[in-house]
């Protein structure tokens, strides 16, 4: 499942996220690839446990554990501490797909990738390239959004960030290990539970309102693991 999630955060502070990560240190980003990532990715990353790193994630984990959307799509066990990059210059990410386990630094944690994430926090009329392009059985779908909104996909999909040709294109980055593996079923999920949302509101007195609730729960019981 592709999902655009909009304001995260609102235009005003993605601009004030913007500019300090525009004042930051930033270094080669090809230290948190893969091998065959690493001979494709050319931008730049924030160091692992900068402070401002750190400062940026948790205002932006509180934000996302209080969105409904968010929660419901992803259905969220464990989460891969965000990373920061740029693109600017000519720089780009091949396609790739993202490694199916990683360990956070510092920890004996592991997280398995099941859903990848991105956070912009440049206007995309500031930039030119830098397209996310993300494949599926459908095909290829180009993702620019917002300054403070989000898209997350399948961390088994193959996907790209295109060359950025003007400006910089500032954003986040981080994988979740959901409590449901296989996307098809968090799909499913999702879709029941927007229509179990919609039907609450429209008709929150009918019966068969209860009985989709407990099919929706009975089926995240059978498919979840925490």
């Amino acid at each position: 499942m592709l999902l655009h999630i909009p304001g995260i955060f609102t235009t005003d502070e993605a601009a004030r996220i913007r500019e300090t990560l525009e004042q930051a240190e930033w270094a080669d980003g090809k230290t948190t690839a893969g091998y065959q990532s690493a001979r494709a990715k050319h931008n730049e990353q924030l160091p692992e446990g900068d402070p401002l790193a750190r400062e940026i994630s948790t205002a932006m984990l509180q934000r996302l554990w209080n969105n409904p959307q968010f929660m419901s799509a992803v259905l969220p066990n464990k989460v891969y501490p965000p990373l920061f990059n740029r693109y600017c210059g000519g720089g780009t990410f091949g396609y790739h797909i993202d490694n199916a386990v990683r360990a956070i630094k510092g920890s004996p944690e592991q997280v398995r990738t099941d859903v990848s994430a991105t956070l912009f926090f440049s206007e995309p009329e500031s930039y030119d390239g830098g397209d996310l392009v993300i494949q599926d059985t459908y095909g290829a779908h180009r993702v620019k959004l917002a300054a403070g909104d989000l898209v997350i996909y399948p961390a088994s999909s193959l996907h790209k960030v295109e060359p950025v040709t003007r400006g910089e294109r500032l954003a986040s980055f981080f994988w979740v290990q959901s409590m449901v593996r296989e996307d098809s079923q968090r799909t499913l999920l999702f879709e029941m539970d927007q229509a179990i949302q919609s039907l609450a509101r429209d008709v929150p007195d009918h019966p068969a309102l209860l009985q989709l609730t407990g099919n929706y729960h009975n089926l995240l019981r059978r498919w979840a693991e925490v």
